[in-house]
């Protein structure tokens, strides 16, 4: 499971917008934004969080640390 944190900070190191994002995981944007105005693990079923989570990592996020005590990403740029 992923948190509002490592999606906002997933989402900043890549410079994706909203727009962005949903169209790389198949969510709505207003599902992402309402997501993001929520903290901790976002109130959601799994399977939307996995598409968001596979989008990242498809494009060389790696999440660190436990979701709700010390979150973290790493962005491993593609060479």
């Amino acid at each position: 499971m992923i948190s509002v944190c490592q999606i906002k900070a997933a989402r900043a190191l890549l410079g994706w917008s909203a727009s962005q994002l949903s169209e790389y995981s198949g969510i709505g944007v207003a599902t992402i934004r309402r997501y993001e105005l929520q903290s901790g693990i976002p109130s959601a079923q799994a399977k939307p969080l996995k598409s968001l989570e596979d989008a990242f990592k498809n494009a060389g996020i790696e999440f660190t640390g436990d979701p709700l005590v010390n979150p973290g990403v790493t962005l491993h740029l593609k060479k």
